[in-house]
């Protein structure tokens, strides 16, 4: 079944071994989520509880129903720039009925069965924007890592480096310290344990450090206050018809943004397992997964590519490890979130900039300038928009281009001759013109590639080259794999015209049976003739010396 949650299909022959691996892999991500949940809340521009309560309900609800047997869903870097411009803009109360949009739209992405389409996104748009979003989570964070003593950071790119530039003489060397310290801390960690985050690690020796040494930096206690020991109850968004209208762009980008890594995440976790999620059943858990987020007041959450790396490489192995960590994450927000209020606003910048540095995927971001220029293009567009302008302008036209670039390659491997007049005596084509004797008044052209509304007007531009219309015109079909409304329009068209000339038209070996249907719904082979549309090219000569004879 397409619509069945993986965990149903675990929990069958489930044992006692395999639950122990599930329950130390969901305990070590749930520690590793910690942070990384309270650090996206903040650069999203909302209070730190609110990251940990999206990583609770929808961590547990993406497991519970998700697609992918090892998938972690929670809060992730790609959100916060989209989070961060709803929250200037319309408030928290707006981000919480964008996210309660996305989430219907996912829900309704599922069930449409475009889980398969989601993941044909064009590499490099996902690598233009991933790594856009990667340089404005960096430069979101230079207030706090080097503790510049200034007002509110501004929301635009250039004004924010500006400002900085301004108040660079108000730098605090002791949060530089500690944030430089942080983001050694988690790249040398690994040399000691790969079980115990880096990021927890860098959390308890700063906090600690900063309370018992009385250091003069910002903590998260004196910026937002205390943190709640609990879940708040359920609540349905106030909805506003006006508002819920200016936010379906915004509520659109988050549908689409999760979509794309949710299912990006589960691909990575199918090649670590040997595993087949299955897409739409995703779509709809990260979508019921966003609606229950806003309704507890938290933000968007989708599949988390590291998180679920971590659960794989711990022995995680069904959705009960992901269902561990939500767990896990609630007992810690229990008895010792309170404690979080301690830890340096540098220690958040730190691990954060570390997150940047991961997801700018450099590597493949220069990859892409040794490929075709056309991905170039669609690269550097999507991240200098997503950069510079905003992620839904960028997703958009980064999107067109890739089309418009697609369009044009086919255009390219598009054609139509005359192969009357192209004859080639050393053709190796077994099947080609010259092996056969062409009666005369009859002409043949061939059209080769898909036709579609780009490359139709080859079509007509190649029949405007026929110097005296010819009795019989044979338009070999062969090597056409696909046709549009367009193709059909031209073809009518030209039949048109070639009836009024008085030639007829021969329509040879239609081999693509998508053609063939497209050719029926628009009553083509009737108007043509059952008896004019004919499998092989001999049949083609056969039917057109009838004609002549006729």
């Amino acid at each position: 079944m397409m619509f069945k949650p993986k965990l149903v299909d675990s929990l069958k022959n489930y044992n006692r071994q395999q639950f122990s691996k599930d329950l130390m892999a969901g305990m070590i991500v749930g520690i590793v989520a910690l942070p990384l949940a309270i650090a996206f809340a903040i650069a999203s521009g909302v209070s730190p509880e609110k990251g940990l309560f999206t990583a609770v309900v929808a961590g547990f609800i993406i497991s519970a129903l998700g697609g992918s047997k090892v998938q972690i869903g929670g809060p992730t870097g790609a959100f916060i720039v989209v989070v961060y411009g709803i929250v200037q803009q319309f408030g928290v109360n707006g981000l919480i009925i964008a996210t309660f949009m996305a989430g219907v739209m996912l829900i309704g992405m599922g069930f449409a069965r475009l889980g398969a389409v989601i993941k044909f996104i064009p590499h490099p748009l996902i690598i233009g924007f991933t790594s856009g979003i990667a340089l404005i989570i960096f430069s979101s964070q230079v207030k706090d890592f080097l503790g510049l003593q200034m007002g509110a950071v501004p929301a635009d790119f250039t004004d924010k480096w500006v400002s900085y530039a301004g108040h660079l003489s108000t730098i605090n060397w002791t949060s530089f310290l500690i944030a430089g310290i942080t983001v050694l801390i988690i790249q040398l960690w690994p040399r000691v344990s790969h079980k115990i985050p880096g990021s927890l690690v860098a959390i308890l020796l700063t906090t600690a450090a900063a309370y018992f040494l009385h250091l003069p930096v910002e903590t998260i206690g004196s910026r937002f206050g205390s943190i709640p020991s609990s879940l708040p109850s359920p609540v349905l968004p106030a909805f506003d018809l006006e508002t819920v209208k200016k936010l379906v762009p915004a509520a659109f980008t988050i549908a689409l943004l999760g979509g794309i890594e949710s299912l990006l995440s589960a691909v990575v976790a199918d090649g670590m397992i040997g595993g087949n999620h299955r897409s739409n059943m995703e779509l709809v858990a990260q979508g019921t997964a966003n609606i229950f987020s806003s309704l507890f007041g938290g933000i968007p959450a989708t599949g988390a590519i590291a998180r679920t790396a971590t659960n794989v490489k711990n022995g995680g192995r069904t959705p009960v490890a992901g269902i561990v960590h939500a767990l896990t994450l609630l007992l810690i927000m229990l008895f010792v979130g309170k404690w979080a209020a301690l830890i340096p606003m540098a220690t958040l910048a730190g691990i954060l900039v570390v997150v940047a540095y991961n997801m700018s995927e450099w590597e493949s971001f220069i990859s892409v300038f040794k490929g075709p220029r056309s991905d170039v293009a669609v690269l550097v567009t999507t991240f200098v928009l997503t950069v510079l302008v905003d992620l839904t302008v960028a997703i958009e036209i980064g999107m067109v281009l890739a089309v418009f670039l697609f369009m044009q390659k086919m255009i390219k491997f598009s054609d139509v001759s005359s192969m009357t007049a192209q004859s080639d005596e050393n053709s190796i084509d077994a099947d080609s013109i010259d092996n056969y004797q062409l009666p005369k008044q009859v002409e043949v052209f061939e059209i080769t590639g898909p036709l579609f509304f780009g490359a139709a007007y080859k079509f007509k531009d190649a029949m405007r080259f026929i110097e005296k219309p010819p009795k019989i015109l044979i338009i070999r079909m062969r090597k056409v794999p696909i046709i549009d409304a367009t193709g059909i329009k031209t073809l009518q068209e030209v039949h048109k015209e070639s009836r009024h000339k008085g030639t007829k038209i021969i329509l040879s070996e239609v081999h693509s049976a998508q053609v063939l249907q497209e050719l029926k719904d628009a009553r083509l082979l009737f108007t043509i003739g059952k008896a004019n549309v004919t499998e092989t090219f001999p049949d083609a000569i056969e039917r057109s010396k009838k004609i002549l004879a006729g």
